[in-house]
This record gives structure tokens, sequence and C-alpha cells, in this order.
């Protein structure tokens, strides 16, 4: 290759397939003008890694685990019980954006909606919350796009802790109402696309609700209205969203992805600030 040539080809940023930059539209996947910076950034490919984006997410549940862990440490439970062992203090927990009626109308909290999909009340809590999904997660973006993804993340998460809330439970956190999210999209997605595979999906992920539900049941301290909530909105979004063999994403669910993750990555930012300032007061 000459000294100072321009490399005119690139991986599309919708499909990952190899295109020229000059191209108006991928061939491929139809995405417009994919070689514009923007659509190159770092932050797009992310978005376009389901293995890049999912670690991002699980990072973010990590950090606020470690920051809940720090704040409070003379908190920190060391009881040997399985599903208390390491678990911050409920004043780390609140301070860094739990939800729940204590949180929300007694301190006007509206924002632990959000933030609360990111927090665990112990190490076992996080692992299998973490565990779900790292496997959902790839999935769900493989059938829906990231952009969808996360929407269904965030929303379907605020959906079952605002169900928590209607109910009257005072204290409520984790990502499982999240995760329950993707599991019902997953599930509308299976019965909707039928087929082989449709029905493979449907009958896999039918049975993690399934499970779910019977853990919920049997296991004391389980928000079984956060996972319920989140599930049927999962449900209600896959159906309003559509998934990306019936539809491509659009401009409109970049839009409502983004917005998602920076209500959320405001959110988080606030409730570590607050939480140090309130400290250090």
């Amino acid at each position: 290759m000459a000294r100072g040539s321009k490399i005119n080809s690139q991986l599309c940023p919708g499909c990952r397939r190899l295109i020229s930059r000059d191209e108006p539209a991928c061939p491929y996947c139809g995405l417009k003008s994919p070689g514009v910076w923007w659509k190159n950034s770092r932050f797009s490919a992310v978005m376009a890694d389901p293995d890049r984006l999912v670690v991002l997410i699980i990072g973010a549940n990590i950090v606020m685990y470690v920051l809940a862990l720090l704040i409070n440490p003379r908190g920190l439970s060391l009881d040997f019980n399985p599903m208390g062992f390491l678990s911050p203090s409920n004043r780390s927990l609140v301070l860094l954006g739990a939800t729940g009626t204590l949180p929300v109308m007694q301190l006007h909290r509206w924002w632990s909606l959000l933030t609360a999909n990111y927090l665990h009340s112990g190490l076992l809590h996080l692992v299998f919350n973490l565990m779900a999904l790292r496997q959902l997660g790839p999935l769900v973006t493989q059938e829906y796009g990231p952009y969808r993804m996360v929407t269904i993340y965030t929303i379907s998460g605020v959906a079952g802790f605002l169900l928590s809330l209607l109910v009257g439970i005072p204290l409520t956190l984790g990502a499982s109402a999240a995760a329950c999210g993707l599991i019902g999209a997953m599930i509308y997605y299976g019965k909707s696309r039928g087929g082989v595979y449709g029905e493979a999906i449907y009958r896999q992920i039918g049975g993690w609700a399934i499970g779910i539900i019977v853990f919920g049941l049997v296991m004391p301290g389980i928000n079984n209205w956060g996972h319920g909530g989140g599930m049927v909105c999962g449900v209600a979004l896959g159906y309003l969203l559509g998934y990306q063999e019936r539809r491509r994403e659009s401009l409109s669910h970049r839009l409502v992805g983004m917005a998602c993750l920076g209500m959320s990555g405001l959110a988080l930012a606030w409730g570590v600030v607050s939480s140090l300032f309130y400290l250090g007061s």
C-alpha cells in the first residue's frame, strides 16, 4: 500500500460486515451513511457488539456494588449465611439509590427507580443477576438490537420498581426486574416468530420464567411484584418496539435507547456524588 493512502473500507456499524466508507447505505442491513464519523465512534462500537454492551452493563452493576461496600464499611455484613455474605448496609444502598416507598415517598428520590437497577444487597444476589444478564443480554441484543435491548432493560426495571412502590414495598433493588423484562421480551419474540427457532426460544425462556416464579414463591424476601412487573413490561415492549426480523432499529429506537443510557448514567452519577457529599458533610 502506498504511503499516505487512505483505507476506504470499514465494518458497518449496524451489521459488522465489510463495506466501503463511501456507500450511501449498507448493502447488507440498509443503514444509511455508514461511513459518518459518529456512527463509527467508540460508543457506536460498544453498541454494535453484544458482548461489549452487556459487559458495560455488568461492569456498572459491579462498580455500584463495590461502592456500596466502601461507603459504609462498618455496616458491612460478614454473615456466613450465603444470602447475607458481603451485604452492604441499608444506609449505603439508600444513599446510592435503592428504591421503594421509603426513598421515593419520604425522601423524594424518584431517580432511584433508575439506579435501583444497578444495586444489589449481597454477593450472591449480585452473582445470580449478573449470570442472568450475561446469558440474556447478548440474545436480546441479537434479536432486538442494542438500543432496544437497553430500552427494554431500563424501562422494565423502572416498571417493576414502580409496581413495587404502588403495592407498598419499603425498600427494593437489584437487576432482576430488568432481567425479567429481557425474559418477557424473549417470550414475546419466541411466540411471535414461531417456527423451530422461535418455539425453541419460547420453551427455553419460558422455563426461565417459571423457575423465577417458583423461586420467588419459595424463597423469603424476593420482590415478586418487581419480577412480575418487569416481565409483563418486557412482553409489552417486545410487542411495541418490534424485533429485528420484522423491523430494523430506526432513529427513534436509537434516540430512546440513548436517552435510557443517558438518564441511567446521570442518575447513577448523582447517587454517587450525593452520597459522598452527605458523608462528607
